[in-house]
């Protein structure tokens, strides 16, 4: 008869935290495997098999593949798993099984205990989650509701500003010379390509008639950098995004930013471009999509077309005749207006977008990316270098 295979709670400690986390990985098929917990349910040292029978309970409450938890893990109510998630894993963890939690149930628990919501981790995912259900929200909620927007907008701008602005005002600095001779603005790459044909061979040195410095950015004419939004569902993640960068782009010196949401309406809330949370408290999910629409009303924002950068957020999955937005695309890259289309931004948006609609605008003159938003700095800086 082949030895009984040890339990984890007679495992040295060391062994059972390896032991226990191969449960939560191998889930239903760890029992299959011989990672056996006791059948009395015993704590062994430190309590770590309740905290095991604990974390696989969660698990199974959102994941629902029967990992050990038993009945336990339908008798779990949100509130409950909240603490137990707080109790037993660490913050990093606890942020991913927050995000899963919120996109498989519990939501209209957390819209109506506002206790439930300052409990939960900030991220992307509960803001998702909010903006859809906005509407439910009660007066106490809603309160909570734009803290944790506004507390994920920080973060998501705090990470993002830096490189956004090295990436686009370093370009706009070289955008255009000056006159002005001072040597923090010399531009010294320029000056000596331009002076190559002043090389001496004989004398093994580089003769200088010409010195080009940078302008200075109040005497430069701004660029006007328009952002179109589509406030269709799937777009949710990218539009946050969206107005994120839109903010940062408000404050950059040198740039003129317009920003625009739209459905089969178009929406232009240039005027709260700085209040992201806001902006994103503004849109309104669903409905049909006017991409020609919204694009002929940018372009009726174009005050110089070859400074202007219309950055489109879409699924490029249009409402009306497809020529239409073809022709206008077409009518403003003929203008000189540069144009970038995005399938979708973000970090972990997934593009999903009409291919055959984004491969005819290409051909008419739109840069079509799925990009993050550092991407799209640094694509917007190419195009204002030249």
């Amino acid at each position: 008869m082949p030895p009984k295979k040890p339990t984890i709670a007679q495992l040295p400690p060391a062994a059972q935290s390896l032991v226990g986390r191969w449960r939560l990985v191998l889930g239903k098929d760890a029992e299959a495997a011989g990672l056996r917990l006791p059948s009395g349910g015993g704590a062994g040292e430190g309590g770590s098999v309740e905290d095991q029978q604990g974390a696989e309970r969660t698990l199974d409450f959102v994941y629902g593949d029967g990992r050990g938890g038993g009945s336990d893990a339908s008798q779990l109510t949100v509130p409950k798993w909240i603490e137990q998630v707080n109790e037993l894993f660490p913050k990093q963890a606890r942020e991913v099984l927050e995000r899963e939690m919120i996109q498989k149930k519990g939501i209209a628990e957390i819209l109506d205990q506002p206790d439930l919501l300052d409990r939960i981790e900030p991220n992307v995912e509960l803001v998702k989650t909010l903006l859809t259900h906005k509407d439910l929200l009660t007066p106490k909620t809603r309160i909570l509701a734009r803290k944790v927007i506004d507390k994920v907008v920080q973060e998501l701008r705090k990470q993002l500003e830096i490189r956004v602005e090295q990436a686009i005002t370093g370009a706009l600095r070289k955008d255009r010379h000056s006159p002005r001779r001072v040597f923090r603005n010399l531009d010294l790459r320029t000056t000596l390509r331009r002076n190559l044909r002043n090389w001496n061979d004989e004398r093994r040195k580089l003769f200088v008639d010409r010195i080009f410095f940078y302008a200075a950015e109040k005497n430069k004419r701004p660029w006007h950098v328009i952002v179109c939004v589509d406030q269709s569902g799937s777009m949710l993640e990218s539009a946050i995004f969206s107005a994120v960068m839109a903010s940062i782009f408000a404050e950059l010196p040198g740039v003129k930013t317009s920003l625009v949401l739209f459905d089969t309406q178009v929406v232009d809330l240039t005027e709260r471009v700085g209040a992201p949370v806001d902006v994103l408290l503004s849109v309104q999910l669903g409905g049909g999509t006017d991409i020609t629409r919204a694009l002929e009303y940018c372009s009726g924002l174009v005050r110089e077309p070859a400074r202007t950068i219309v950055v489109l957020i879409t699924d490029f999955y249009e409402g009306r005749p497809e020529a239409d937005l073809v022709r206008v695309v077409q009518r403003l890259a003929g203008a000189d207006v540069r144009m970038i289309g995005l399938g979708a931004l973000g970090y972990d948006a997934q593009p999903q977008y009409n291919r055959q609609t984004a491969g005819k605008l290409r051909k008419v003159g739109m840069d079509i990316l799925s990009c993050t938003p550092e991407k799209l700095a640094e694509c917007m800086g190419q195009i204002i270098r030249g």
